[in-house]
């Protein structure tokens, strides 16, 4: 076995990755980016209803975002992006996007929500825009 390579378990590479948003992070911050997209801002309530938590898990994540610089919370549960939150939001978005496209490309189906979800959390940006070019060059189908 080659010795360079250093194997490790998921949870071994969740612990190594040393980056500024979870995965949990992450799915809140997409949602926020897909409910904010028309009126600028969103409510916990609404962010709870379509992640189906719990309306104090939801505040309890954006008081985590907005720690992280990611969004601002008003009154009312108001929630709106910050210029960083939608930063990385519109490569959440993107990412998803890219990914989804892939598995319904190769599994031939409409929809790959489930598999997207479990997925786009552990393939880098490099990887990202390499199958954004892949699936580009492909003829349409």
């Amino acid at each position: 076995m080659d010795t360079e390579q250093l194997f490790y378990t998921q949870n071994g590479y969740d612990r190594a990755d040393t980056g500024p948003l979870t995965t949990a992070m992450e799915d809140y911050l997409e949602m926020i980016c897909r409910l904010t997209r028309s009126g600028g801002y969103t409510r916990i309530s609404a962010l709870a209803r379509e992640l189906h938590v719990q309306p104090s898990s939801a505040s309890k994540m954006a008081a985590l975002l907005r720690s992280g610089g990611y969004l601002t919370n008003e009154r009312y549960g108001c929630l709106r992006l910050t210029e960083k939150g939608s930063q990385a939001g519109a490569y959440l978005l993107y990412r998803h996007d890219v990914l989804n496209r892939l598995l319904r490309r190769i599994n031939g189906s409409a929809d790959e929500l489930e598999q997207t979800e479990r997925i786009e959390h552990y393939i880098d940006v490099r990887t990202v825009r390499n199958i954004d070019a892949f699936l580009d060059g492909l003829p349409a189908r």
